[in-house]
């Protein structure tokens, strides 16, 4: 089994990751390569080009190395609610619209007012401006010539295979898939002026989808043949590497921003619409939601500084202020939604050391009140949690984290989104999802929280969600529910 190499690949907002790994889960070869965007107020695009070339560079730096004849399969993720406008050869007509650009507001009004009927049905009731259907919107009625939607991996996979092949549930979630019925939405696309014939097909995540044609091996190094399988959002796929598939379990991803994914054994609807649903293996449902906070505030408030430094010396001093740590400079997305909020400070930051503080621990408060709206509308909370992204290497930070939630978190080997997508494309085989993880993912080490520094911690954290609550950001019944929870 071990002979087999697999290929994930992830699509990040700085950078392309691609990782190779056999059945065993031995990690055999790395590749990245930078991304660059423009960020103009609520605009957020990047040249969709480069999410190739940059793919290209990565794949070829993960499997130079490597008896190419070995690899058996390649999934792609992307960031959630990234697409763009392609012609009928995969040539990009329009810039890549990012997860976050939330220029869409008026757009979104108009998806929700047409769609209600089935977004309720869905259980998220609303879609964002973030998300993708209100961007498509605004495109089709802003640009000439798409006449193909696609999300960020569409493209990369169209051009490995030479043909456009069909997307991933996962990804077609945020673009209007009814994931019960697992079919779009025509009426309501009609309603909006959305031609069908614009939209994907659509298949579950695993499945193959086609193979690298002779274009694709040649620009990438992986052979000719090789099955490209449908791949996951960003946050489901570290969620796979995280190996959290058992009811209950969490995942929290700490990239540039926060993602929340769990898995429950029911549809979890959310009447502040800001918590949706993937599906995931087996009937389960894998419930999650995409702050707008994240490490992507330390790059915002400390471009060029020496993080490891700073981390030192907070790690002296303890919590001091609270930074609201927004990857941009406005709107928030979870666990409350708010396209008006700007960051703010609760305390005094004397320095840089008191600014990365505050972030750090502003972070972990954002963490904790996500899972405290998850437990608020029905999300089963009370499994095993898994800390992945680039934030979960720092040591200190996960630690935070874990004091303040007052609960373990496994740190795996593995945790990066990539391991995840090879994981996935080694379920081509036919193996179940949870036999292929139990093989591919590795255990890492456990973060075991301090309980003297939880309690001081939680305080903490409660004059945080007044602060929100006082604001108009949290209502009355949420933030009692949180001092409830606190109270256990």
């Amino acid at each position: 089994m071990a002979d087999r190499i697999w290929i994930g690949a992830d699509l990040g907002t700085q950078s392309v990751r691609v990782l190779a790994a056999d059945d065993a889960g031995r990690v055999l070869g790395r590749g990245a390569a930078p991304l660059a965007g423009t960020r103009d107020g609520a605009s957020h695009e990047q040249d969709p080009e480069q999410w190739w070339t940059a793919f290209c560079a990565a794949a070829r730096a993960a499997t130079g190395a490597l008896d190419a004849t070995r690899i058996a399969g390649i999934a792609v993720d992307g960031t959630s609610g990234t697409v763009l406008l392609a012609d009928d050869a995969g040539r990009p007509t329009t810039p890549g619209l990012m997860y976050d650009d939330a220029r869409a507001e008026a757009d979104a009004k108009r998806v929700n007012e047409t769609g209600a009927e089935v977004w309720d049905r869905l259980g998220y009731r609303r879609m964002q401006p973030g998300w993708a259907l209100p961007k498509i919107l605004r495109l089709v009625e802003r640009s000439t010539g798409g006449t193909r939607l696609l999300h960020q991996p569409d493209l990369v996979t169209w051009r490995l295979a030479g043909r456009q092949l069909a997307a991933d549930a996962s990804h077609a979630l945020k673009t209007g898939y009814d994931l019960v019925a697992e079919r779009w939405p025509a009426d309501v696309l009609d309603a909006l002026g959305i031609p069908l014939s614009l939209m994907p097909d659509v298949v579950r995540p695993g499945t193959v989808i086609g193979d690298v044609g002779p274009d694709g091996a040649a620009a990438t190094g992986i052979p000719a043949g090789t099955p490209i399988v449908a791949g996951m959002t960003d946050g489901c796929a570290a969620q796979l590497a995280g190996g959290a598939l058992a009811a209950g379990s969490w995942n929290a991803v700490l990239g540039t921003t926060l993602v929340l994914k769990g898995v429950s054994e029911h549809l979890v609807r959310d009447p502040g619409g800001v918590v949706y649903c993937h599906r995931g293996p087996g009937g389960t449902w894998l419930p999650g939601g995409a702050s707008s906070s994240g490490a992507g505030a330390l790059a915002r408030l400390l471009p060029g500084a020496d993080l490891d430094a700073l981390t030192a010396v907070a790690a002296r001093r303890g919590p001091g202020p609270v930074v609201y740590p927004l990857a941009g400079t406005s709107g928030e997305r979870f666990p409350f939604a708010a396209a008006d909020l700007e960051p703010f400070t609760l305390g005094r930051t004397r320095d840089d050391a008191d600014v990365l503080s505050g972030v750090l621990t502003g972070l972990a408060c954002v963490e904790r009140l996500c899972f405290d709206y998850l437990d608020h509308i029905g999300a089963p909370t009370g499994g095993d949690l898994a800390f992945t992204g680039g934030g979960s290497a720092n040591r200190h930070w996960s630690q935070l984290r874990a004091d303040l939630l007052g609960r373990p978190a496994r740190l795996p080997e593995h945790a990066e989104s990539a391991a995840g997508m090879a994981v996935l494309a080694a379920t081509s085989t036919g193996r179940s999802l949870a036999e292929v993880s139990a093989w591919m993912t590795a255990t890492g080490d456990t973060v075991e929280p301090d309980a003297s520094r939880h309690r001081a911690l939680t305080d903490l954290y409660l004059r945080f969600t007044d602060h929100l609550h006082e604001r108009g950001r949290i209502d009355r019944s949420f933030n009692a529910h949180v001092h409830r929870r606190a109270e256990h």
